[in-house]
């Protein structure tokens, strides 16, 4: 895929983001067919289907209750990936030999399902992600995992 593509293709991950009603952090996906460079469905990370409440309203609980990053992923928003693999079953979309796109490296529990739903690449905003991440799991179980340049997790400079 050229240069210029996967550039447009984080550029709409950036803007799918602003789509998050979380008060944390926004992160956006899109899944894409590589052979036709088709995008086949998006997702960003938000609260429940329909509109349901947040987890903590206007409050992150994760931040209220001091979870630390890429630990007890029940607490918090649907996330991205989930999202876009979720809106795939239910449009019936295969997500088999895909491409995912992503403004942040997936943690352990969306690389899971990166990983079990076939899914054969990741191109993530490296550095996106302020915490443990499952990229070395999808590197193991065989799901290759390209880092881009892209804006990095405001977190990241408050720990400098």
């Amino acid at each position: 895929m050229k240069e210029k593509h996967i550039r447009i293709r984080i550029e709409q991950c950036l803007s799918l983001a602003k789509a998050s009603n979380c008060p944390r952090r926004k992160f956006g996906a899109l899944l894409l067919d590589p052979e036709r460079n088709v995008v086949l469905m998006d997702g960003y990370n938000g609260g429940p289907r329909g509109g349901g409440e947040l987890c903590g309203g206007d409050e992150c609980l994760r931040d209220t209750q001091e979870v630390e990053s890429g630990t007890r992923m029940e607490i918090g928003c649907h996330h991205a990936e989930m999202n876009v693999i979720c809106n795939c079953a239910a449009s019936g979309v295969a997500t088999k030999g895909a491409w995912i796109f992503v403004t942040g490296e997936p943690c352990m529990m969306c690389a899971k399902l990166v990983h079990h739903a076939g899914i054969k690449k990741v191109i993530v905003v490296g550095g996106g992600y302020a915490g443990a991440n499952g990229v070395q799991y999808l590197q193991d179980h065989g799901v290759m995992v390209e880092a881009v340049e892209g804006p990095q997790d405001p977190r990241l400079e408050a720990l400098t």
